[in-house]
């Protein structure tokens, strides 16, 4: 997986290139291009399971009987005809009709998959050219993804549902829950048996997070966990029932309004309730819903036109009145909801009455790829503790986030598990805090062995600092041996110096790093898992984070200056034309430096990020027991939430978080980098200065 985001992003910009060969707009395109990201994925689960499978099959007369689908679906995987297989729709010659064989193979699979009839896509392949889809299948078919493990054509049917809702290509992209909040949802709700129902299910996101869930703890989610779905778009439905089947899932996802229709009839009966609902809808229809038995609580209020004023609450209430005695919900809604006035106060005052509010999660705006609202997210519980009954955790996680673009913010999946960890101390999962503290020191250690050797994506061994110190050492050697003297008061000269001081400095700081090393894996044979215990391991493994940190800035500032050197020497005017001087040498020996710095630095910054992780758990709960933690986390009781107007925004109660110093910063670096500019500023100045009188002297000016 190290290196999926760059794969995600290349098959994309291929797939969205030939859309200009098509006659299909995005909002066309998207559908066809899905259902063969459908067949890579599940060509792709098929063959994983394959193997396994069929060494376990009973045998008669020295002969095994034959596949069926039932043993893939026992493995999550959907089993494939000979025709469906993607290595053979990428081996048809360009003299065979291609979109004829992509349709047979989605036929196939619809025979043998009842509930996938009429959802793949078949005839919008007759619209592409015949040299366009070759194209596209061998574009979604490179080689480094043959050999992959994991779940990565998973990923990137997520990416690719991504992409086409950032450009509104359907539905103007509401049929999309980005997965970092369905998975905080599913993972805050960890079902474990039951019924699952979204009544508002877009592309089935919920259903999947759900599985993933099951499968964390070892068992099977079709085994497990029941799907029901609605959705109002036929399309979307498609997309969800492909969703499912390329992870081994079956659903039962109709056409509905969830407004007015409720054809599951699951009315108090559902053991898990998880959706993201259109957020502010102002045109329900006041008169159809007002007698029904979904809404326990009452209308929220009506305007002159005889609709419902906000329909936040009608899919809150509805979301409640379907959770059986013992079910739980977790859903996405929108922020102005938690402290909405009026006849929305007074529903949820009842429903705060009722105790079955069980926590809720403020998230900060550009969390979603169509619309840039910060949100809440929800969670009822009917059978909560009775310790619990009048309380309400809330979690303001506005400032925990990782940018992805300039525009769309997620959570690592660490910042996620560790907000999941302040739920777990809440319900008092004692044991599963500690585990994640004791997880992240462990992988602090793990990342800084892999510091001096760790296997690559070909499986070769490569030792990424040393590899780097050796790079730079080349350089150096390059740069002695090209016998170009500088004199000894130049700025040069000076460069030349810090070089050598810089990279003795690192060698001393990777021995120590190396040493300290050695020590704390020593220790760690001996830990014990106590949460004091575990708590001095986050203290001594500091130095061992804070080494990390020096060597990265020992790394960076080491290739500047080699690199200033190289450029100072090629300006020099008897470097380009001396013998010693090769500039492909130097200019190979500076690509490999580059490249192994960054292999460096990317690892090192590893080691103090999980170490990170471990401290900002340990800071905020010494005790591994819950507390009110500053702009973070306050378990507040119903006569707060009264005393402010029934309030369920978390802001309200946590307070604000104390300003915390950007670490990346680095002052003293920020001014060594504006000198450095400004010498090579004052360099280029003289040399165009000499260039523009040189010029003006051949014009006899």
């Amino acid at each position: 997986m190290e290196h999926i985001e760059a794969i995600e992003k290349r098959l994309w910009n291929a797939a969205d290139t030939l859309r200009a060969n098509s006659n299909y707009a995005s909002n066309e395109y998207f559908l066809p291009v899905m259902g063969l990201i459908f067949l890579r994925y599940a060509y792709s689960r098929y063959l994983a399971v394959k193997d396994r499978i069929e060494a376990g099959l009973p045998t008669r007369d020295g002969k095994a009987r034959p596949l069926t689908k039932e043993d893939f679906s026992q493995q999550s995987a959907i089993y494939l005809q000979p025709e469906a297989q993607f290595d053979y729709l990428v081996s048809r010659p360009d003299s065979e009709d291609r979109a004829r064989a992509i349709i047979e193979a989605m036929e196939s699979i619809e025979v043998d998959y009842e509930n996938l009839r009429g959802v793949l896509p078949k005839s919008e392949y007759q619209e592409l050219d015949n040299q366009v889809l070759a194209q596209l299948l061998r574009t979604l078919n490179p080689d480094e993804l043959k050999k992959v493990s994991g779940d990565v054509f998973g990923r990137i049917y997520e990416y690719f549902l991504t992409r086409f809702a950032d450009q509104k290509a359907h539905d103007a992209g509401e049929f999309f829950t980005p997965v970092s909040l369905v998975s905080l949802i599913a993972h805050v709700l960890d079902p474990e048996r039951g019924t699952v129902l979204d009544p508002a299910c877009g592309s089935g996101g919920m259903f999947v997070q759900s599985a993933h869930i099951v499968e964390e703890h070892g068992q099977s989610p079709t085994d497990q966990l029941t799907f029901r779905g609605l959705e109002k778009n036929a399309t979307t439905i498609r997309l969800a029932k492909m969703n499912l089947a390329v992870h081994g899932l079956e659903g039962d996802i109709l056409k509905a309004i969830t407004y007015y229709e409720d054809p599951h009839e699951l009315v108090g009966k559902a053991d898990y309730v998880m959706a993201n609902p259109p957020f502010n809808v102002d045109e329900i229809d006041a008169d159809k819903v007002k007698s029904d038995p979904r809404l326990p609580f009452g209308l929220p209020g009506v305007n002159k036109k005889e609709k419902v004023s906000n329909g936040n609450y009608v899919w809150i209430s509805y979301f409640y009145s379907y959770l059986s005695e013992q079910g739980r919900a977790g859903f996405v809604m929108s922020s102005q909801a938690s402290s909405a006035g009026g006849g929305e106060a007074k529903v949820r005052r009842k429903l705060v009455e009722t105790g079955d509010v069980d926590l809720m999660i403020s998230i900060r705006s550009n969390f979603f790829y169509t619309r840039t609202v910060p949100c809440e997210l929800w969670f009822l519980n009917r059978n909560k503790p009775e310790a619990h009954r009048d309380k309400v955790l809330m979690i303001d996680a506005r400032n925990v986030y990782r940018k992805v673009t300039r525009k769309i913010y997620d959570f690592s999946p660490e910042q996620q598990r560790n907000l999941v960890a302040i739920v777990w101390l809440y319900r008092g999962e004692i044991d599963r805090y500690l585990d994640l503290v004791s997880g992240y020191c462990r992988r602090t250690l793990i990342e800084a062995a892999s510091c001096f050797g760790t296997d690559d994506e070909n499986g070769d061994s490569i030792q990424p600092l040393l590899d780097y110190q050796a790079a730079i050492d080349s350089i150096a050697s390059i740069l002695h041996t090209s016998q170009i003297t500088l004199s000894e008061d130049s700025s040069r000269a000076e460069v030349q110096k810090e070089l050598a001081e810089t990279l003795a400095a690192l060698k001393a700081t990777v021995e120590t790093f190396q040493q300290s090393l050695a020590e704390e894996k020593e220790a760690w044979k001996e830990q014990k898992t106590t949460n004091g215990e575990l708590k001095k391991a986050v203290g001594r493994l500091a130095p061992l984070a804070e080494s990390s940190r020096s060597l990265v800035k020992q790394a960076d500032l080491l290739y500047k200056l080699a690199s200033r050197l190289i450029e100072n020497r090629e300006n020099e005017r008897n470097a380009k034309s001396s013998d010693p001087w090769s500039r492909r040498e130097i200019t190979r020996a500076r690509k490999g430096a580059d490249e192994a710095r960054q292999r460096a630095v990317e690892q090192l910054k590893q080691v103090r990020y999980f170490w990170k992780q471990a401290h900002w758990l340990t800071e905020r709960f010494p005790e591994a027991e819950l507390c009110d933690v500053e702009g973070l986390v306050k378990l507040a009781d119903r006569s707060e939430i009264a005393a402010n107007d029934w309030s369920l925004t978390p802001g309200r109660y946590v307070g604000v978080a104390p300003e915390e110093e950007d670490e990346n910063f680095d002052f003293e670096e920020a001014l060594r980098e504006i000198h450095v500019e400004l010498e090579d500023l004052n360099a280029e100045a003289v040399r165009l200065a000499a260039t523009i009188k040189k010029n003006f002297e051949e014009l006899g000016i």
